[in-house]
């Protein structure tokens, strides 16, 4: 199968609000991208950014430096790879919200998630992230927003008033706010095009989008991880933001994070399914339709969710998606070639550890998180006695933890070990713990009249 691809760009989502890996991770991971056929890479650095001033504690404990950001963009450079970085400033703002120094700034006040549209402090906060980030960034024609799911808008107190006046409502609301921030990016650098999520968009009328000032400044990326989109549906809303004057628009599928908040390992088939539909989509409109798209790889559903699938644990579902999108389709030569460039004999093995790892960067860790996966609770679940048990996969997990270091933060393999292995093997320890008491010989009879509980 051959075949030229409609989506000029292909861009990697790096969700760095979890697991971020280590930048000698990146770097091993960067040039296969470009080798499976990614051209660019969205970077949604959240608390990994290192803001300074009194944007200093939106950082996390370990963010990356400067100069790690720097390598990053030099990495990605060297293989051919366009960064676009990705800023939040309306929804999923609960990394800056959540401070007390910002709370005052919330829609809700018990809710960190969405920023206040009507505060000046607001606008000035996110644009102080964006002059930062495009500091960092001196090379960036794009930079993304963000402006999905802005939960609650129009239910703090500001709003109920402004709703009150004739002509107002949320989508009104919620425009102003997206052409403030992007007009706020094209004013600090004329040359950067600002990208937004679409969700908030798509059912507008589109006399009020038209009329916004909004498809002037930015371009919409039409999202759907769903292996049944409706492409129809999708086409018409093409059309319908074209007649609105935007001049470009773009997709977004996934290849992870997108079938479960605490998945471990992705089901490779329904993230192909999903980009079959998304190429159908695109060879149902003008050529060029859509300017590119960008699979995500979300690494939690929000700030405060579970870790979704680890990087490594994506890559064969990244790798298959990607030659999908290239080559037109998924026959057995294209899943030849997947299976080569990733060294594995087959991506519908079920036991890595025992068929073979593969020789992509982190396919140690896809191995080891796939035997978790499949074996540790289940294991555990039919309560198989002796110590023998425990002693194996204790052996497994320090293998595991010794690969994750490698590639992620101490917090991080912390975090996934909890939710993934240590609940697991804390009742295997407790089981046998109590098999050990109930099987331990009596003690020997004290004197009469005394019980052992009653010795000093």
């Amino acid at each position: 199968m051959s075949g030229s691809t409609p989506f000029q760009m292909r861009l990697v989502h790096l969700d760095l609000k979890g697991a971020p890996p280590k930048v000698s991770y990146l770097s091993e991971i960067f040039p296969l991208f470009r080798a499976l056929g990614a051209n660019g890479l969205l970077i949604e650095y959240e608390d990994m950014f290192p803001y300074e001033g009194p944007l200093r504690l939106l950082r996390a404990k370990y963010a990356y430096s400067p100069s790690e950001i720097k390598e990053i963009l030099h990495l990605a450079g060297l293989n051919e790879l366009e960064v676009i970085p990705l800023v939040q400033t309306f929804g999923h703002m609960e990394f800056v919200l959540k401070h007390t120094a910002f709370a005052h700034l919330r829609e809700v006040g018990s809710f960190p998630c969405t920023l206040n549209p009507h505060e000046a402090e607001s606008l000035a906060l996110v644009g102080a992230m964006i002059d930062q980030v495009l500091e960092l960034h001196p090379g960036a024609q794009r930079l993304h927003i963000g402006c999905d799911e802005v939960y609650y808008l129009g239910e703090g107190e500001a709003s109920r008033r402004w709703l009150q006046q004739e002509q107002n409502s949320t989508g009104k609301l919620c425009l102003s706010h997206m052409r403030a921030v992007a007009s706020g990016v094209k004013a600090r650098r004329p040359s950067v095009t600002p990208l937004v999520w679409d969700d908030m968009l798509r059912d507008l009328p589109e006399d009020q989008l038209a009329a916004s000032g909004v498809p002037q400044l930015v371009e919409p990326v039409l999202w759907d991880y769903t292996a049944d989109l409706d492409v129809h549906g999708k086409v018409l809303l093409m059309q319908k933001y074209r007649r609105c004057g935007f001049p470009q628009l773009w997709a977004a599928s996934a290849f992870k994070g997108a079938t479960g908040p605490s998945q471990a390992v992705p089901p490779v088939e329904h993230h192909l399914r999903n980009h079959v539909q998304w190429l159908q989509v695109a060879g149902s409109g003008p050529t060029d339709s859509l300017q590119g798209i960008i699979l995500t790889g979300w690494q939690r559903y929000d700030h405060y969710s579970v870790l979704c699938e680890l990087l490594p644990a994506g890559v064969p579902s990244l790798a298959a998606c990607l030659q999908l999108l290239l080559r037109g389709g998924f026959d057995e030569d294209v899943k030849a070639k997947v299976e080569n460039l990733l060294g594995i004999s087959s991506l519908e093995k079920t036991d890595p550890v025992r068929e073979g790892a593969g020789s992509f960067p982190g396919s140690n860790i896809l191995a080891l998180v796939t035997q978790v996966s499949l074996h540790l609770r289940s294991s555990v679940d039919a309560l198989l006695e002796g110590n023998s048990l425990l002693a194996q996969w204790s052996t497994l997990v320090q293998e595991l933890e010794a690969a994750l270091q490698l590639a992620f933060y101490p917090d991080a393999v912390e975090e996934w070990l909890e939710e993934n292995v240590h609940p697991s093997l804390q009742r295997l320890q407790a089981l046998l713990q109590d098999l050990s008491e109930v099987s331990a010989p009596p003690l020997p009879p004290t004197s009469p009249g005394r019980d052992v509980a009653q010795d000093p």
